[in-house]
């Protein structure tokens, strides 16, 4: 197998826009001779069908869900960055290109991560443009709030649902191609195997889901936006639909399978309660911006939270990261709270679990306030667990979320070992 990694040639900074201008263009009246098979209808599914259908190419999209709607994109509740600097607290494509290949532990290609830093902005106003819902603030401006592992604010947000609100306005894009005859759509379907043809992906076969039929699909390109693979890990927030099995389908025809070690362990989930679950709930990022992360200072604590001291409460985010406290990193924070609860001071029946405090904001801003930002979020963490989190801390702990690895699109071998990932539930 011989590996080219197709990084155009040039300084960074202008790279993508010499090979855009260099690339060959389809005249638009050529475009609708060619067939895009698109598998996946979440938030890269659904809008790679919808683009390719407004540019004139004919698309069919194939998804496992019996609508595009139940993607698990859905689950994404936190926001969406990008540089524009409407805080004007010092953001610029460089420095979310910086922080983007920081939080990546540096594995990330520089090329393609300073590409998406520069799309950011298109991407936010496209969205507006499908009726995303953004967060506003008083003078009609989008707002933005603080993430993990950024000192800036540069996060687009809808409450604690944002990915459905992203999902929804793909969605409507998919729907109005399809509506057009633009795309052509197959829901409930099972990707089976990868038809290559010289070396080139040139179709599917599949299965229907409901009448057990199996198919097959021809076209001129094939586009895998199928999801990760989280559930090797046993327990994951993901749905059963990312169970990636489709990235293993094209792996077994051929395609190398590459950084396994781009499993996000997100720090925010609420704990396991019992062996029987079948998946794990996310809380959104966004949580950290007002809840502080804490646990009892010493082992086997069985006080409830409101009856230990502050002093004998352990902010260690805050008191091991000064510069970020409760908002550092995703990676560094899921860390911390394991190395907690190895220390013996996880709260929770399980002792798998850190306390993620909103009672100093909620006295700083007030209840309304923090409904507002939170509400949604609050209300499922009660309907699950059966906990006020206005009054009583809420439990998070760690958890795999998404996969960034999978189907090698880095065509080159790369002679460095990375580092594995660990699962507190594997």
């Amino acid at each position: 197998m011989e590996f080219d990694a197709k990084i155009p040639d040039g300084p960074l900074a202008e790279k993508w826009q010499r090979y855009q201008f260099d690339m060959k263009l389809v005249n638009p009246a050529n475009k609708r001779k060619y067939q895009v098979i698109v598998v996946g209808s979440g938030l890269a599914g659904a809008s790679a069908a919808a683009t390719m259908a407004e540019l004139g190419y004919r698309v069919q999209c194939l998804c496992i869900q019996d609508s595009s709607r139940r993607a698990h994109s859905i689950a994404a509740q936190g926001g969406i960055n990008a540089a524009k600097n409407y805080q004007n607290d010092g953001d610029s494509i460089y420095r979310l290109f910086y922080d983007t290949i920081k939080g990546g532990d540096f594995r990330g290609r520089e090329a393609n991560t300073y590409r998406l830093a520069e799309i950011s902005n298109a991407i936010i106003d496209q969205c507006v443009a499908q009726g995303v819902p953004f967060a506003r603030e008083y003078g009609g401006l989008l707002d933005n709030r603080s993430f993990g592992g950024a000192q800036v604010s540069r996060t687009f947000y809808a409450r604690g649902q944002t990915g459905q609100q992203l999902l929804l306005g793909a969605y409507q894009a998919l729907a109005r191609q399809v509506g057009r005859g633009a795309v052509e759509m197959f829901p409930r379907t099972e990707l089976l195997d990868v038809i290559v043809i010289d070396g080139r992906a040139r179709g599917v076969v599949v299965r229907d889901l409901v009448t057990g039929v199996v198919r097959s699909h021809l076209g001129d390109a094939v586009v895998l936006a199928t999801g990760g693979y989280s559930n090797v890990f046993y327990l994951s927030t993901n749905a059963l639909g990312c169970n990636g099995t489709a990235t293993w389908r094209a792996y077994k025809r051929g395609a190398a399978f590459a950084n396994p070690c781009y499993t996000q362990i997100h720090p925010t989930c609420i704990p396991m309660e019992g062996e029987y679950q079948s998946k794990l709930t996310l809380m959104s990022e966004s949580l950290r911006n007002d809840g502080r992360v804490w646990v009892p200072k010493v082992r086997g604590e069985t006080r409830p939270p409101g009856e230990v001291p502050e002093d004998e409460r352990d902010y260690y985010l805050e008191r091991k990261y000064p510069s970020f406290g409760n908002l550092a990193p995703r990676d560094i924070s899921s860390r911390a709270a394991k190395e907690a609860t190895d220390d013996g001071r996880g709260v929770g029946k399980t002792g798998l679990g850190v306390y993620l405090d909103f009672a100093d904001a909620i006295a700083r801003l007030g209840r309304s306030a923090i409904e507002e930002r939170y509400g949604n979020l609050f209300e499922m963490y009660n309907r699950i667990t059966d906990e006020d989190p206005y009054s009583v801390p809420m439990r998070i702990f760690p958890a795999p979320h998404y996969t960034m690895g999978g189907l090698r699109s880095e065509e080159r071998r790369v002679g460095k070992e990375c580092r594995s990932r660990w699962s507190p539930y594997h």
